[in-house]
């Protein structure tokens, strides 16, 4: 194991040197960016009418000048950048105090806010968040504009991941709206937690509820590992309100005022359209969030806290789930076939499994095979992240090289192992045994390992070329020696 990160690693793959591949500028920052684009869609809805409405204001000429000139004076303040353990007279940065309080304990409270969750309720949340055995963390700190996280909750846990050393996390913190919070995960999606702390908003009994009892809701919504459907049940009235008493009222209360009547005539229909836009775009992405088939993230984050005998028992229950869905699948006969085939070598690799490799092979069967249910074109559907197919399905193909080798390779990789190989740092490997030793699965010669061969579905030679189709051949065999 590497000890020294700014060292090559003689048995990690992240030790070859990365190609670069199609990066955008910028692209450190990447997670951020990327976990502002996951803001669930009602949260983008809120912020695009409030820029809307302000947006109308200035066109026409209502805004205080003095305000405007202000603002426009001080400028964007900059979000805390430098590294960890950096500041002012050798201080620590403000990320780096709150990742060393977080080594702690899991929770941790800015002074400032100590009387809305006190001593007790932290106590309590420290409790349930190891009780869950996830890497929970909660991170409370006053957000405002102009302070070392721009006043944004995605650019604070992100900060906070950073100092910490990056790795599998969920950070929950205070969010965008007064009695809101905000979480962040990596890997993205595994555990549901944007959408758990999402949905805590919306429920009606945590009206009026404080902070403390909204994160314990919210991990407990993680926990259960589904908080997209929370989330979905929590918004499911919000694209048709209904008028009410308060609504009439407030309505005849603007009659008699010019100025609301010409933002009512002028503004009104720019918000609607930016409103319709935005409601679209977010049962869109519900409608993705249930694609049918899709194997959940949180089934992969409960495989990789298992041991070998718990790993073996989930795998024989998604198997079982696979053959289920697969007979009962309507639509391309040959999508169904494919899909039974894959559940047949997935029954064979379960039962002829020696260890985590080949329960792991197990997996890749069984997303090989929900692969040809769902309804995603072939070109979109990625096989399982090949640095550690236990994380879960890849988001992308990039360019690697193994250590000592010349030749290139294009590689399925999820989030957490893209950003690692493009910071050139050594991925998590799943590993194997070779000679009694473990390595990192992909060094053991290919003639004595499907797994090393295909690199778990990334490595296959394309159509026709599958893990079933292998597996059928009399690929695997290693275990019959």
């Amino acid at each position: 194991m590497c000890t020294d990160p700014s060292q090559p690693c003689a048995s990690s793959p992240g030790a070859g040197a990365p190609l670069p591949g199609p990066e955008r500028p910028g692209a450190r920052r990447a997670g951020a960016r990327s976990g502002a684009r996951r803001l669930p869609a009602v949260r983008r809805l809120r912020r695009a009418l409030a820029v809307g409405a302000s947006a109308v204001v200035l066109l026409l000429g209502v805004a205080a000048p003095g305000a405007t000139a202000a603002a426009g004076a001080a400028g964007p303040q900059e979000p805390e950048r430098h590294s960890a353990g950096e500041g002012s007279a050798g201080q620590r940065s403000p990320g780096q105090k709150i990742a060393d309080a977080l080594r702690r304990s899991p929770v941790y409270v800015d002074p400032s806010l100590a009387t809305a969750v006190d001593g007790e309720q932290q106590r309590k949340l420290v409790d349930q968040i190891r009780q869950t055995r996830l890497p929970i963390r909660v991170v409370l700190v006053p957000l405002v504009e102009g302070d070392s996280w721009g006043g944004k909750p995605e650019q604070l846990a992100e900060v906070v991941h950073d100092r910490m050393g990056g790795g599998p996390s969920i950070l929950l913190t205070l969010g965008d709206y007064s009695d809101d919070i905000a979480a962040r995960e990596w890997p993205s999606g595994a555990h549901q937690a944007v959408h758990a702390a999402a949905a805590v908003f919306f429920q009606d009994d945590m009206k009026g509820a404080g902070p403390a009892r909204r994160l314990a809701r919210a991990i407990s919504i993680i926990k259960a590992g589904n908080g997209d459907e929370v989330y979905r049940k929590a918004t499911a009235g919000l694209g048709s309100p209904t008028p009410g008493p308060d609504r009439a009222a407030g309505a005849g209360a603007g009659q008699g005022s010019p100025l609301i009547r010409v933002l009512s005539l002028v503004g009104g229909p720019l918000l609607l359209v930016a409103a319709a836009g935005l409601l679209l775009r977010r049962r869109a992405r519900l409608r993705d969030l249930s694609t049918p088939f899709a194997l959940p993230r949180s089934v992969f984050a409960a495989a990789r806290e298992a041991d070998e005998a718990g790993l073996r028992e989930r795998a024989g229950e998604e198997v079982v789930r696979l053959g289920e869905e697969a007979r009962g699948a309507q639509g391309d006969p040959t999508a169904v076939t494919r899909a039974l085939d894959a559940y047949a070598a997935a029954g064979t690799v379960l039962d002829r499994a020696r260890g985590t490799a080949d329960l792991a092979g197990v997996f890749a069967l069984i997303a090989e095979g929900r692969a040809a249910l769902s309804p995603a074109p072939a070109p979109v559907t990625l096989p399982l992240c090949f640095f550690h197919p236990l994380h879960g399905p890849a988001v992308r193909r990039i360019p690697w090289r193994p250590l000592g080798r010349r030749e290139q390779l294009r590689v399925a990789a999820c989030e957490v192992c893209l950003r690692a190989v493009r910071s050139r740092r050594a991925p998590e490997v799943l590993t194997d045994r070779l000679e009694g030793r473990p390595v990192p699965y992909f060094e053991v010669p290919a003639e004595d390992s499907l797994w090393a061969a295909t690199g778990y579905g990334s490595l296959l030679g394309g159509d026709g070329d599958s893990l079933a189709a292998r597996v059928q051949r009399g690929d695997f065999t290693r275990t019959l020696k």
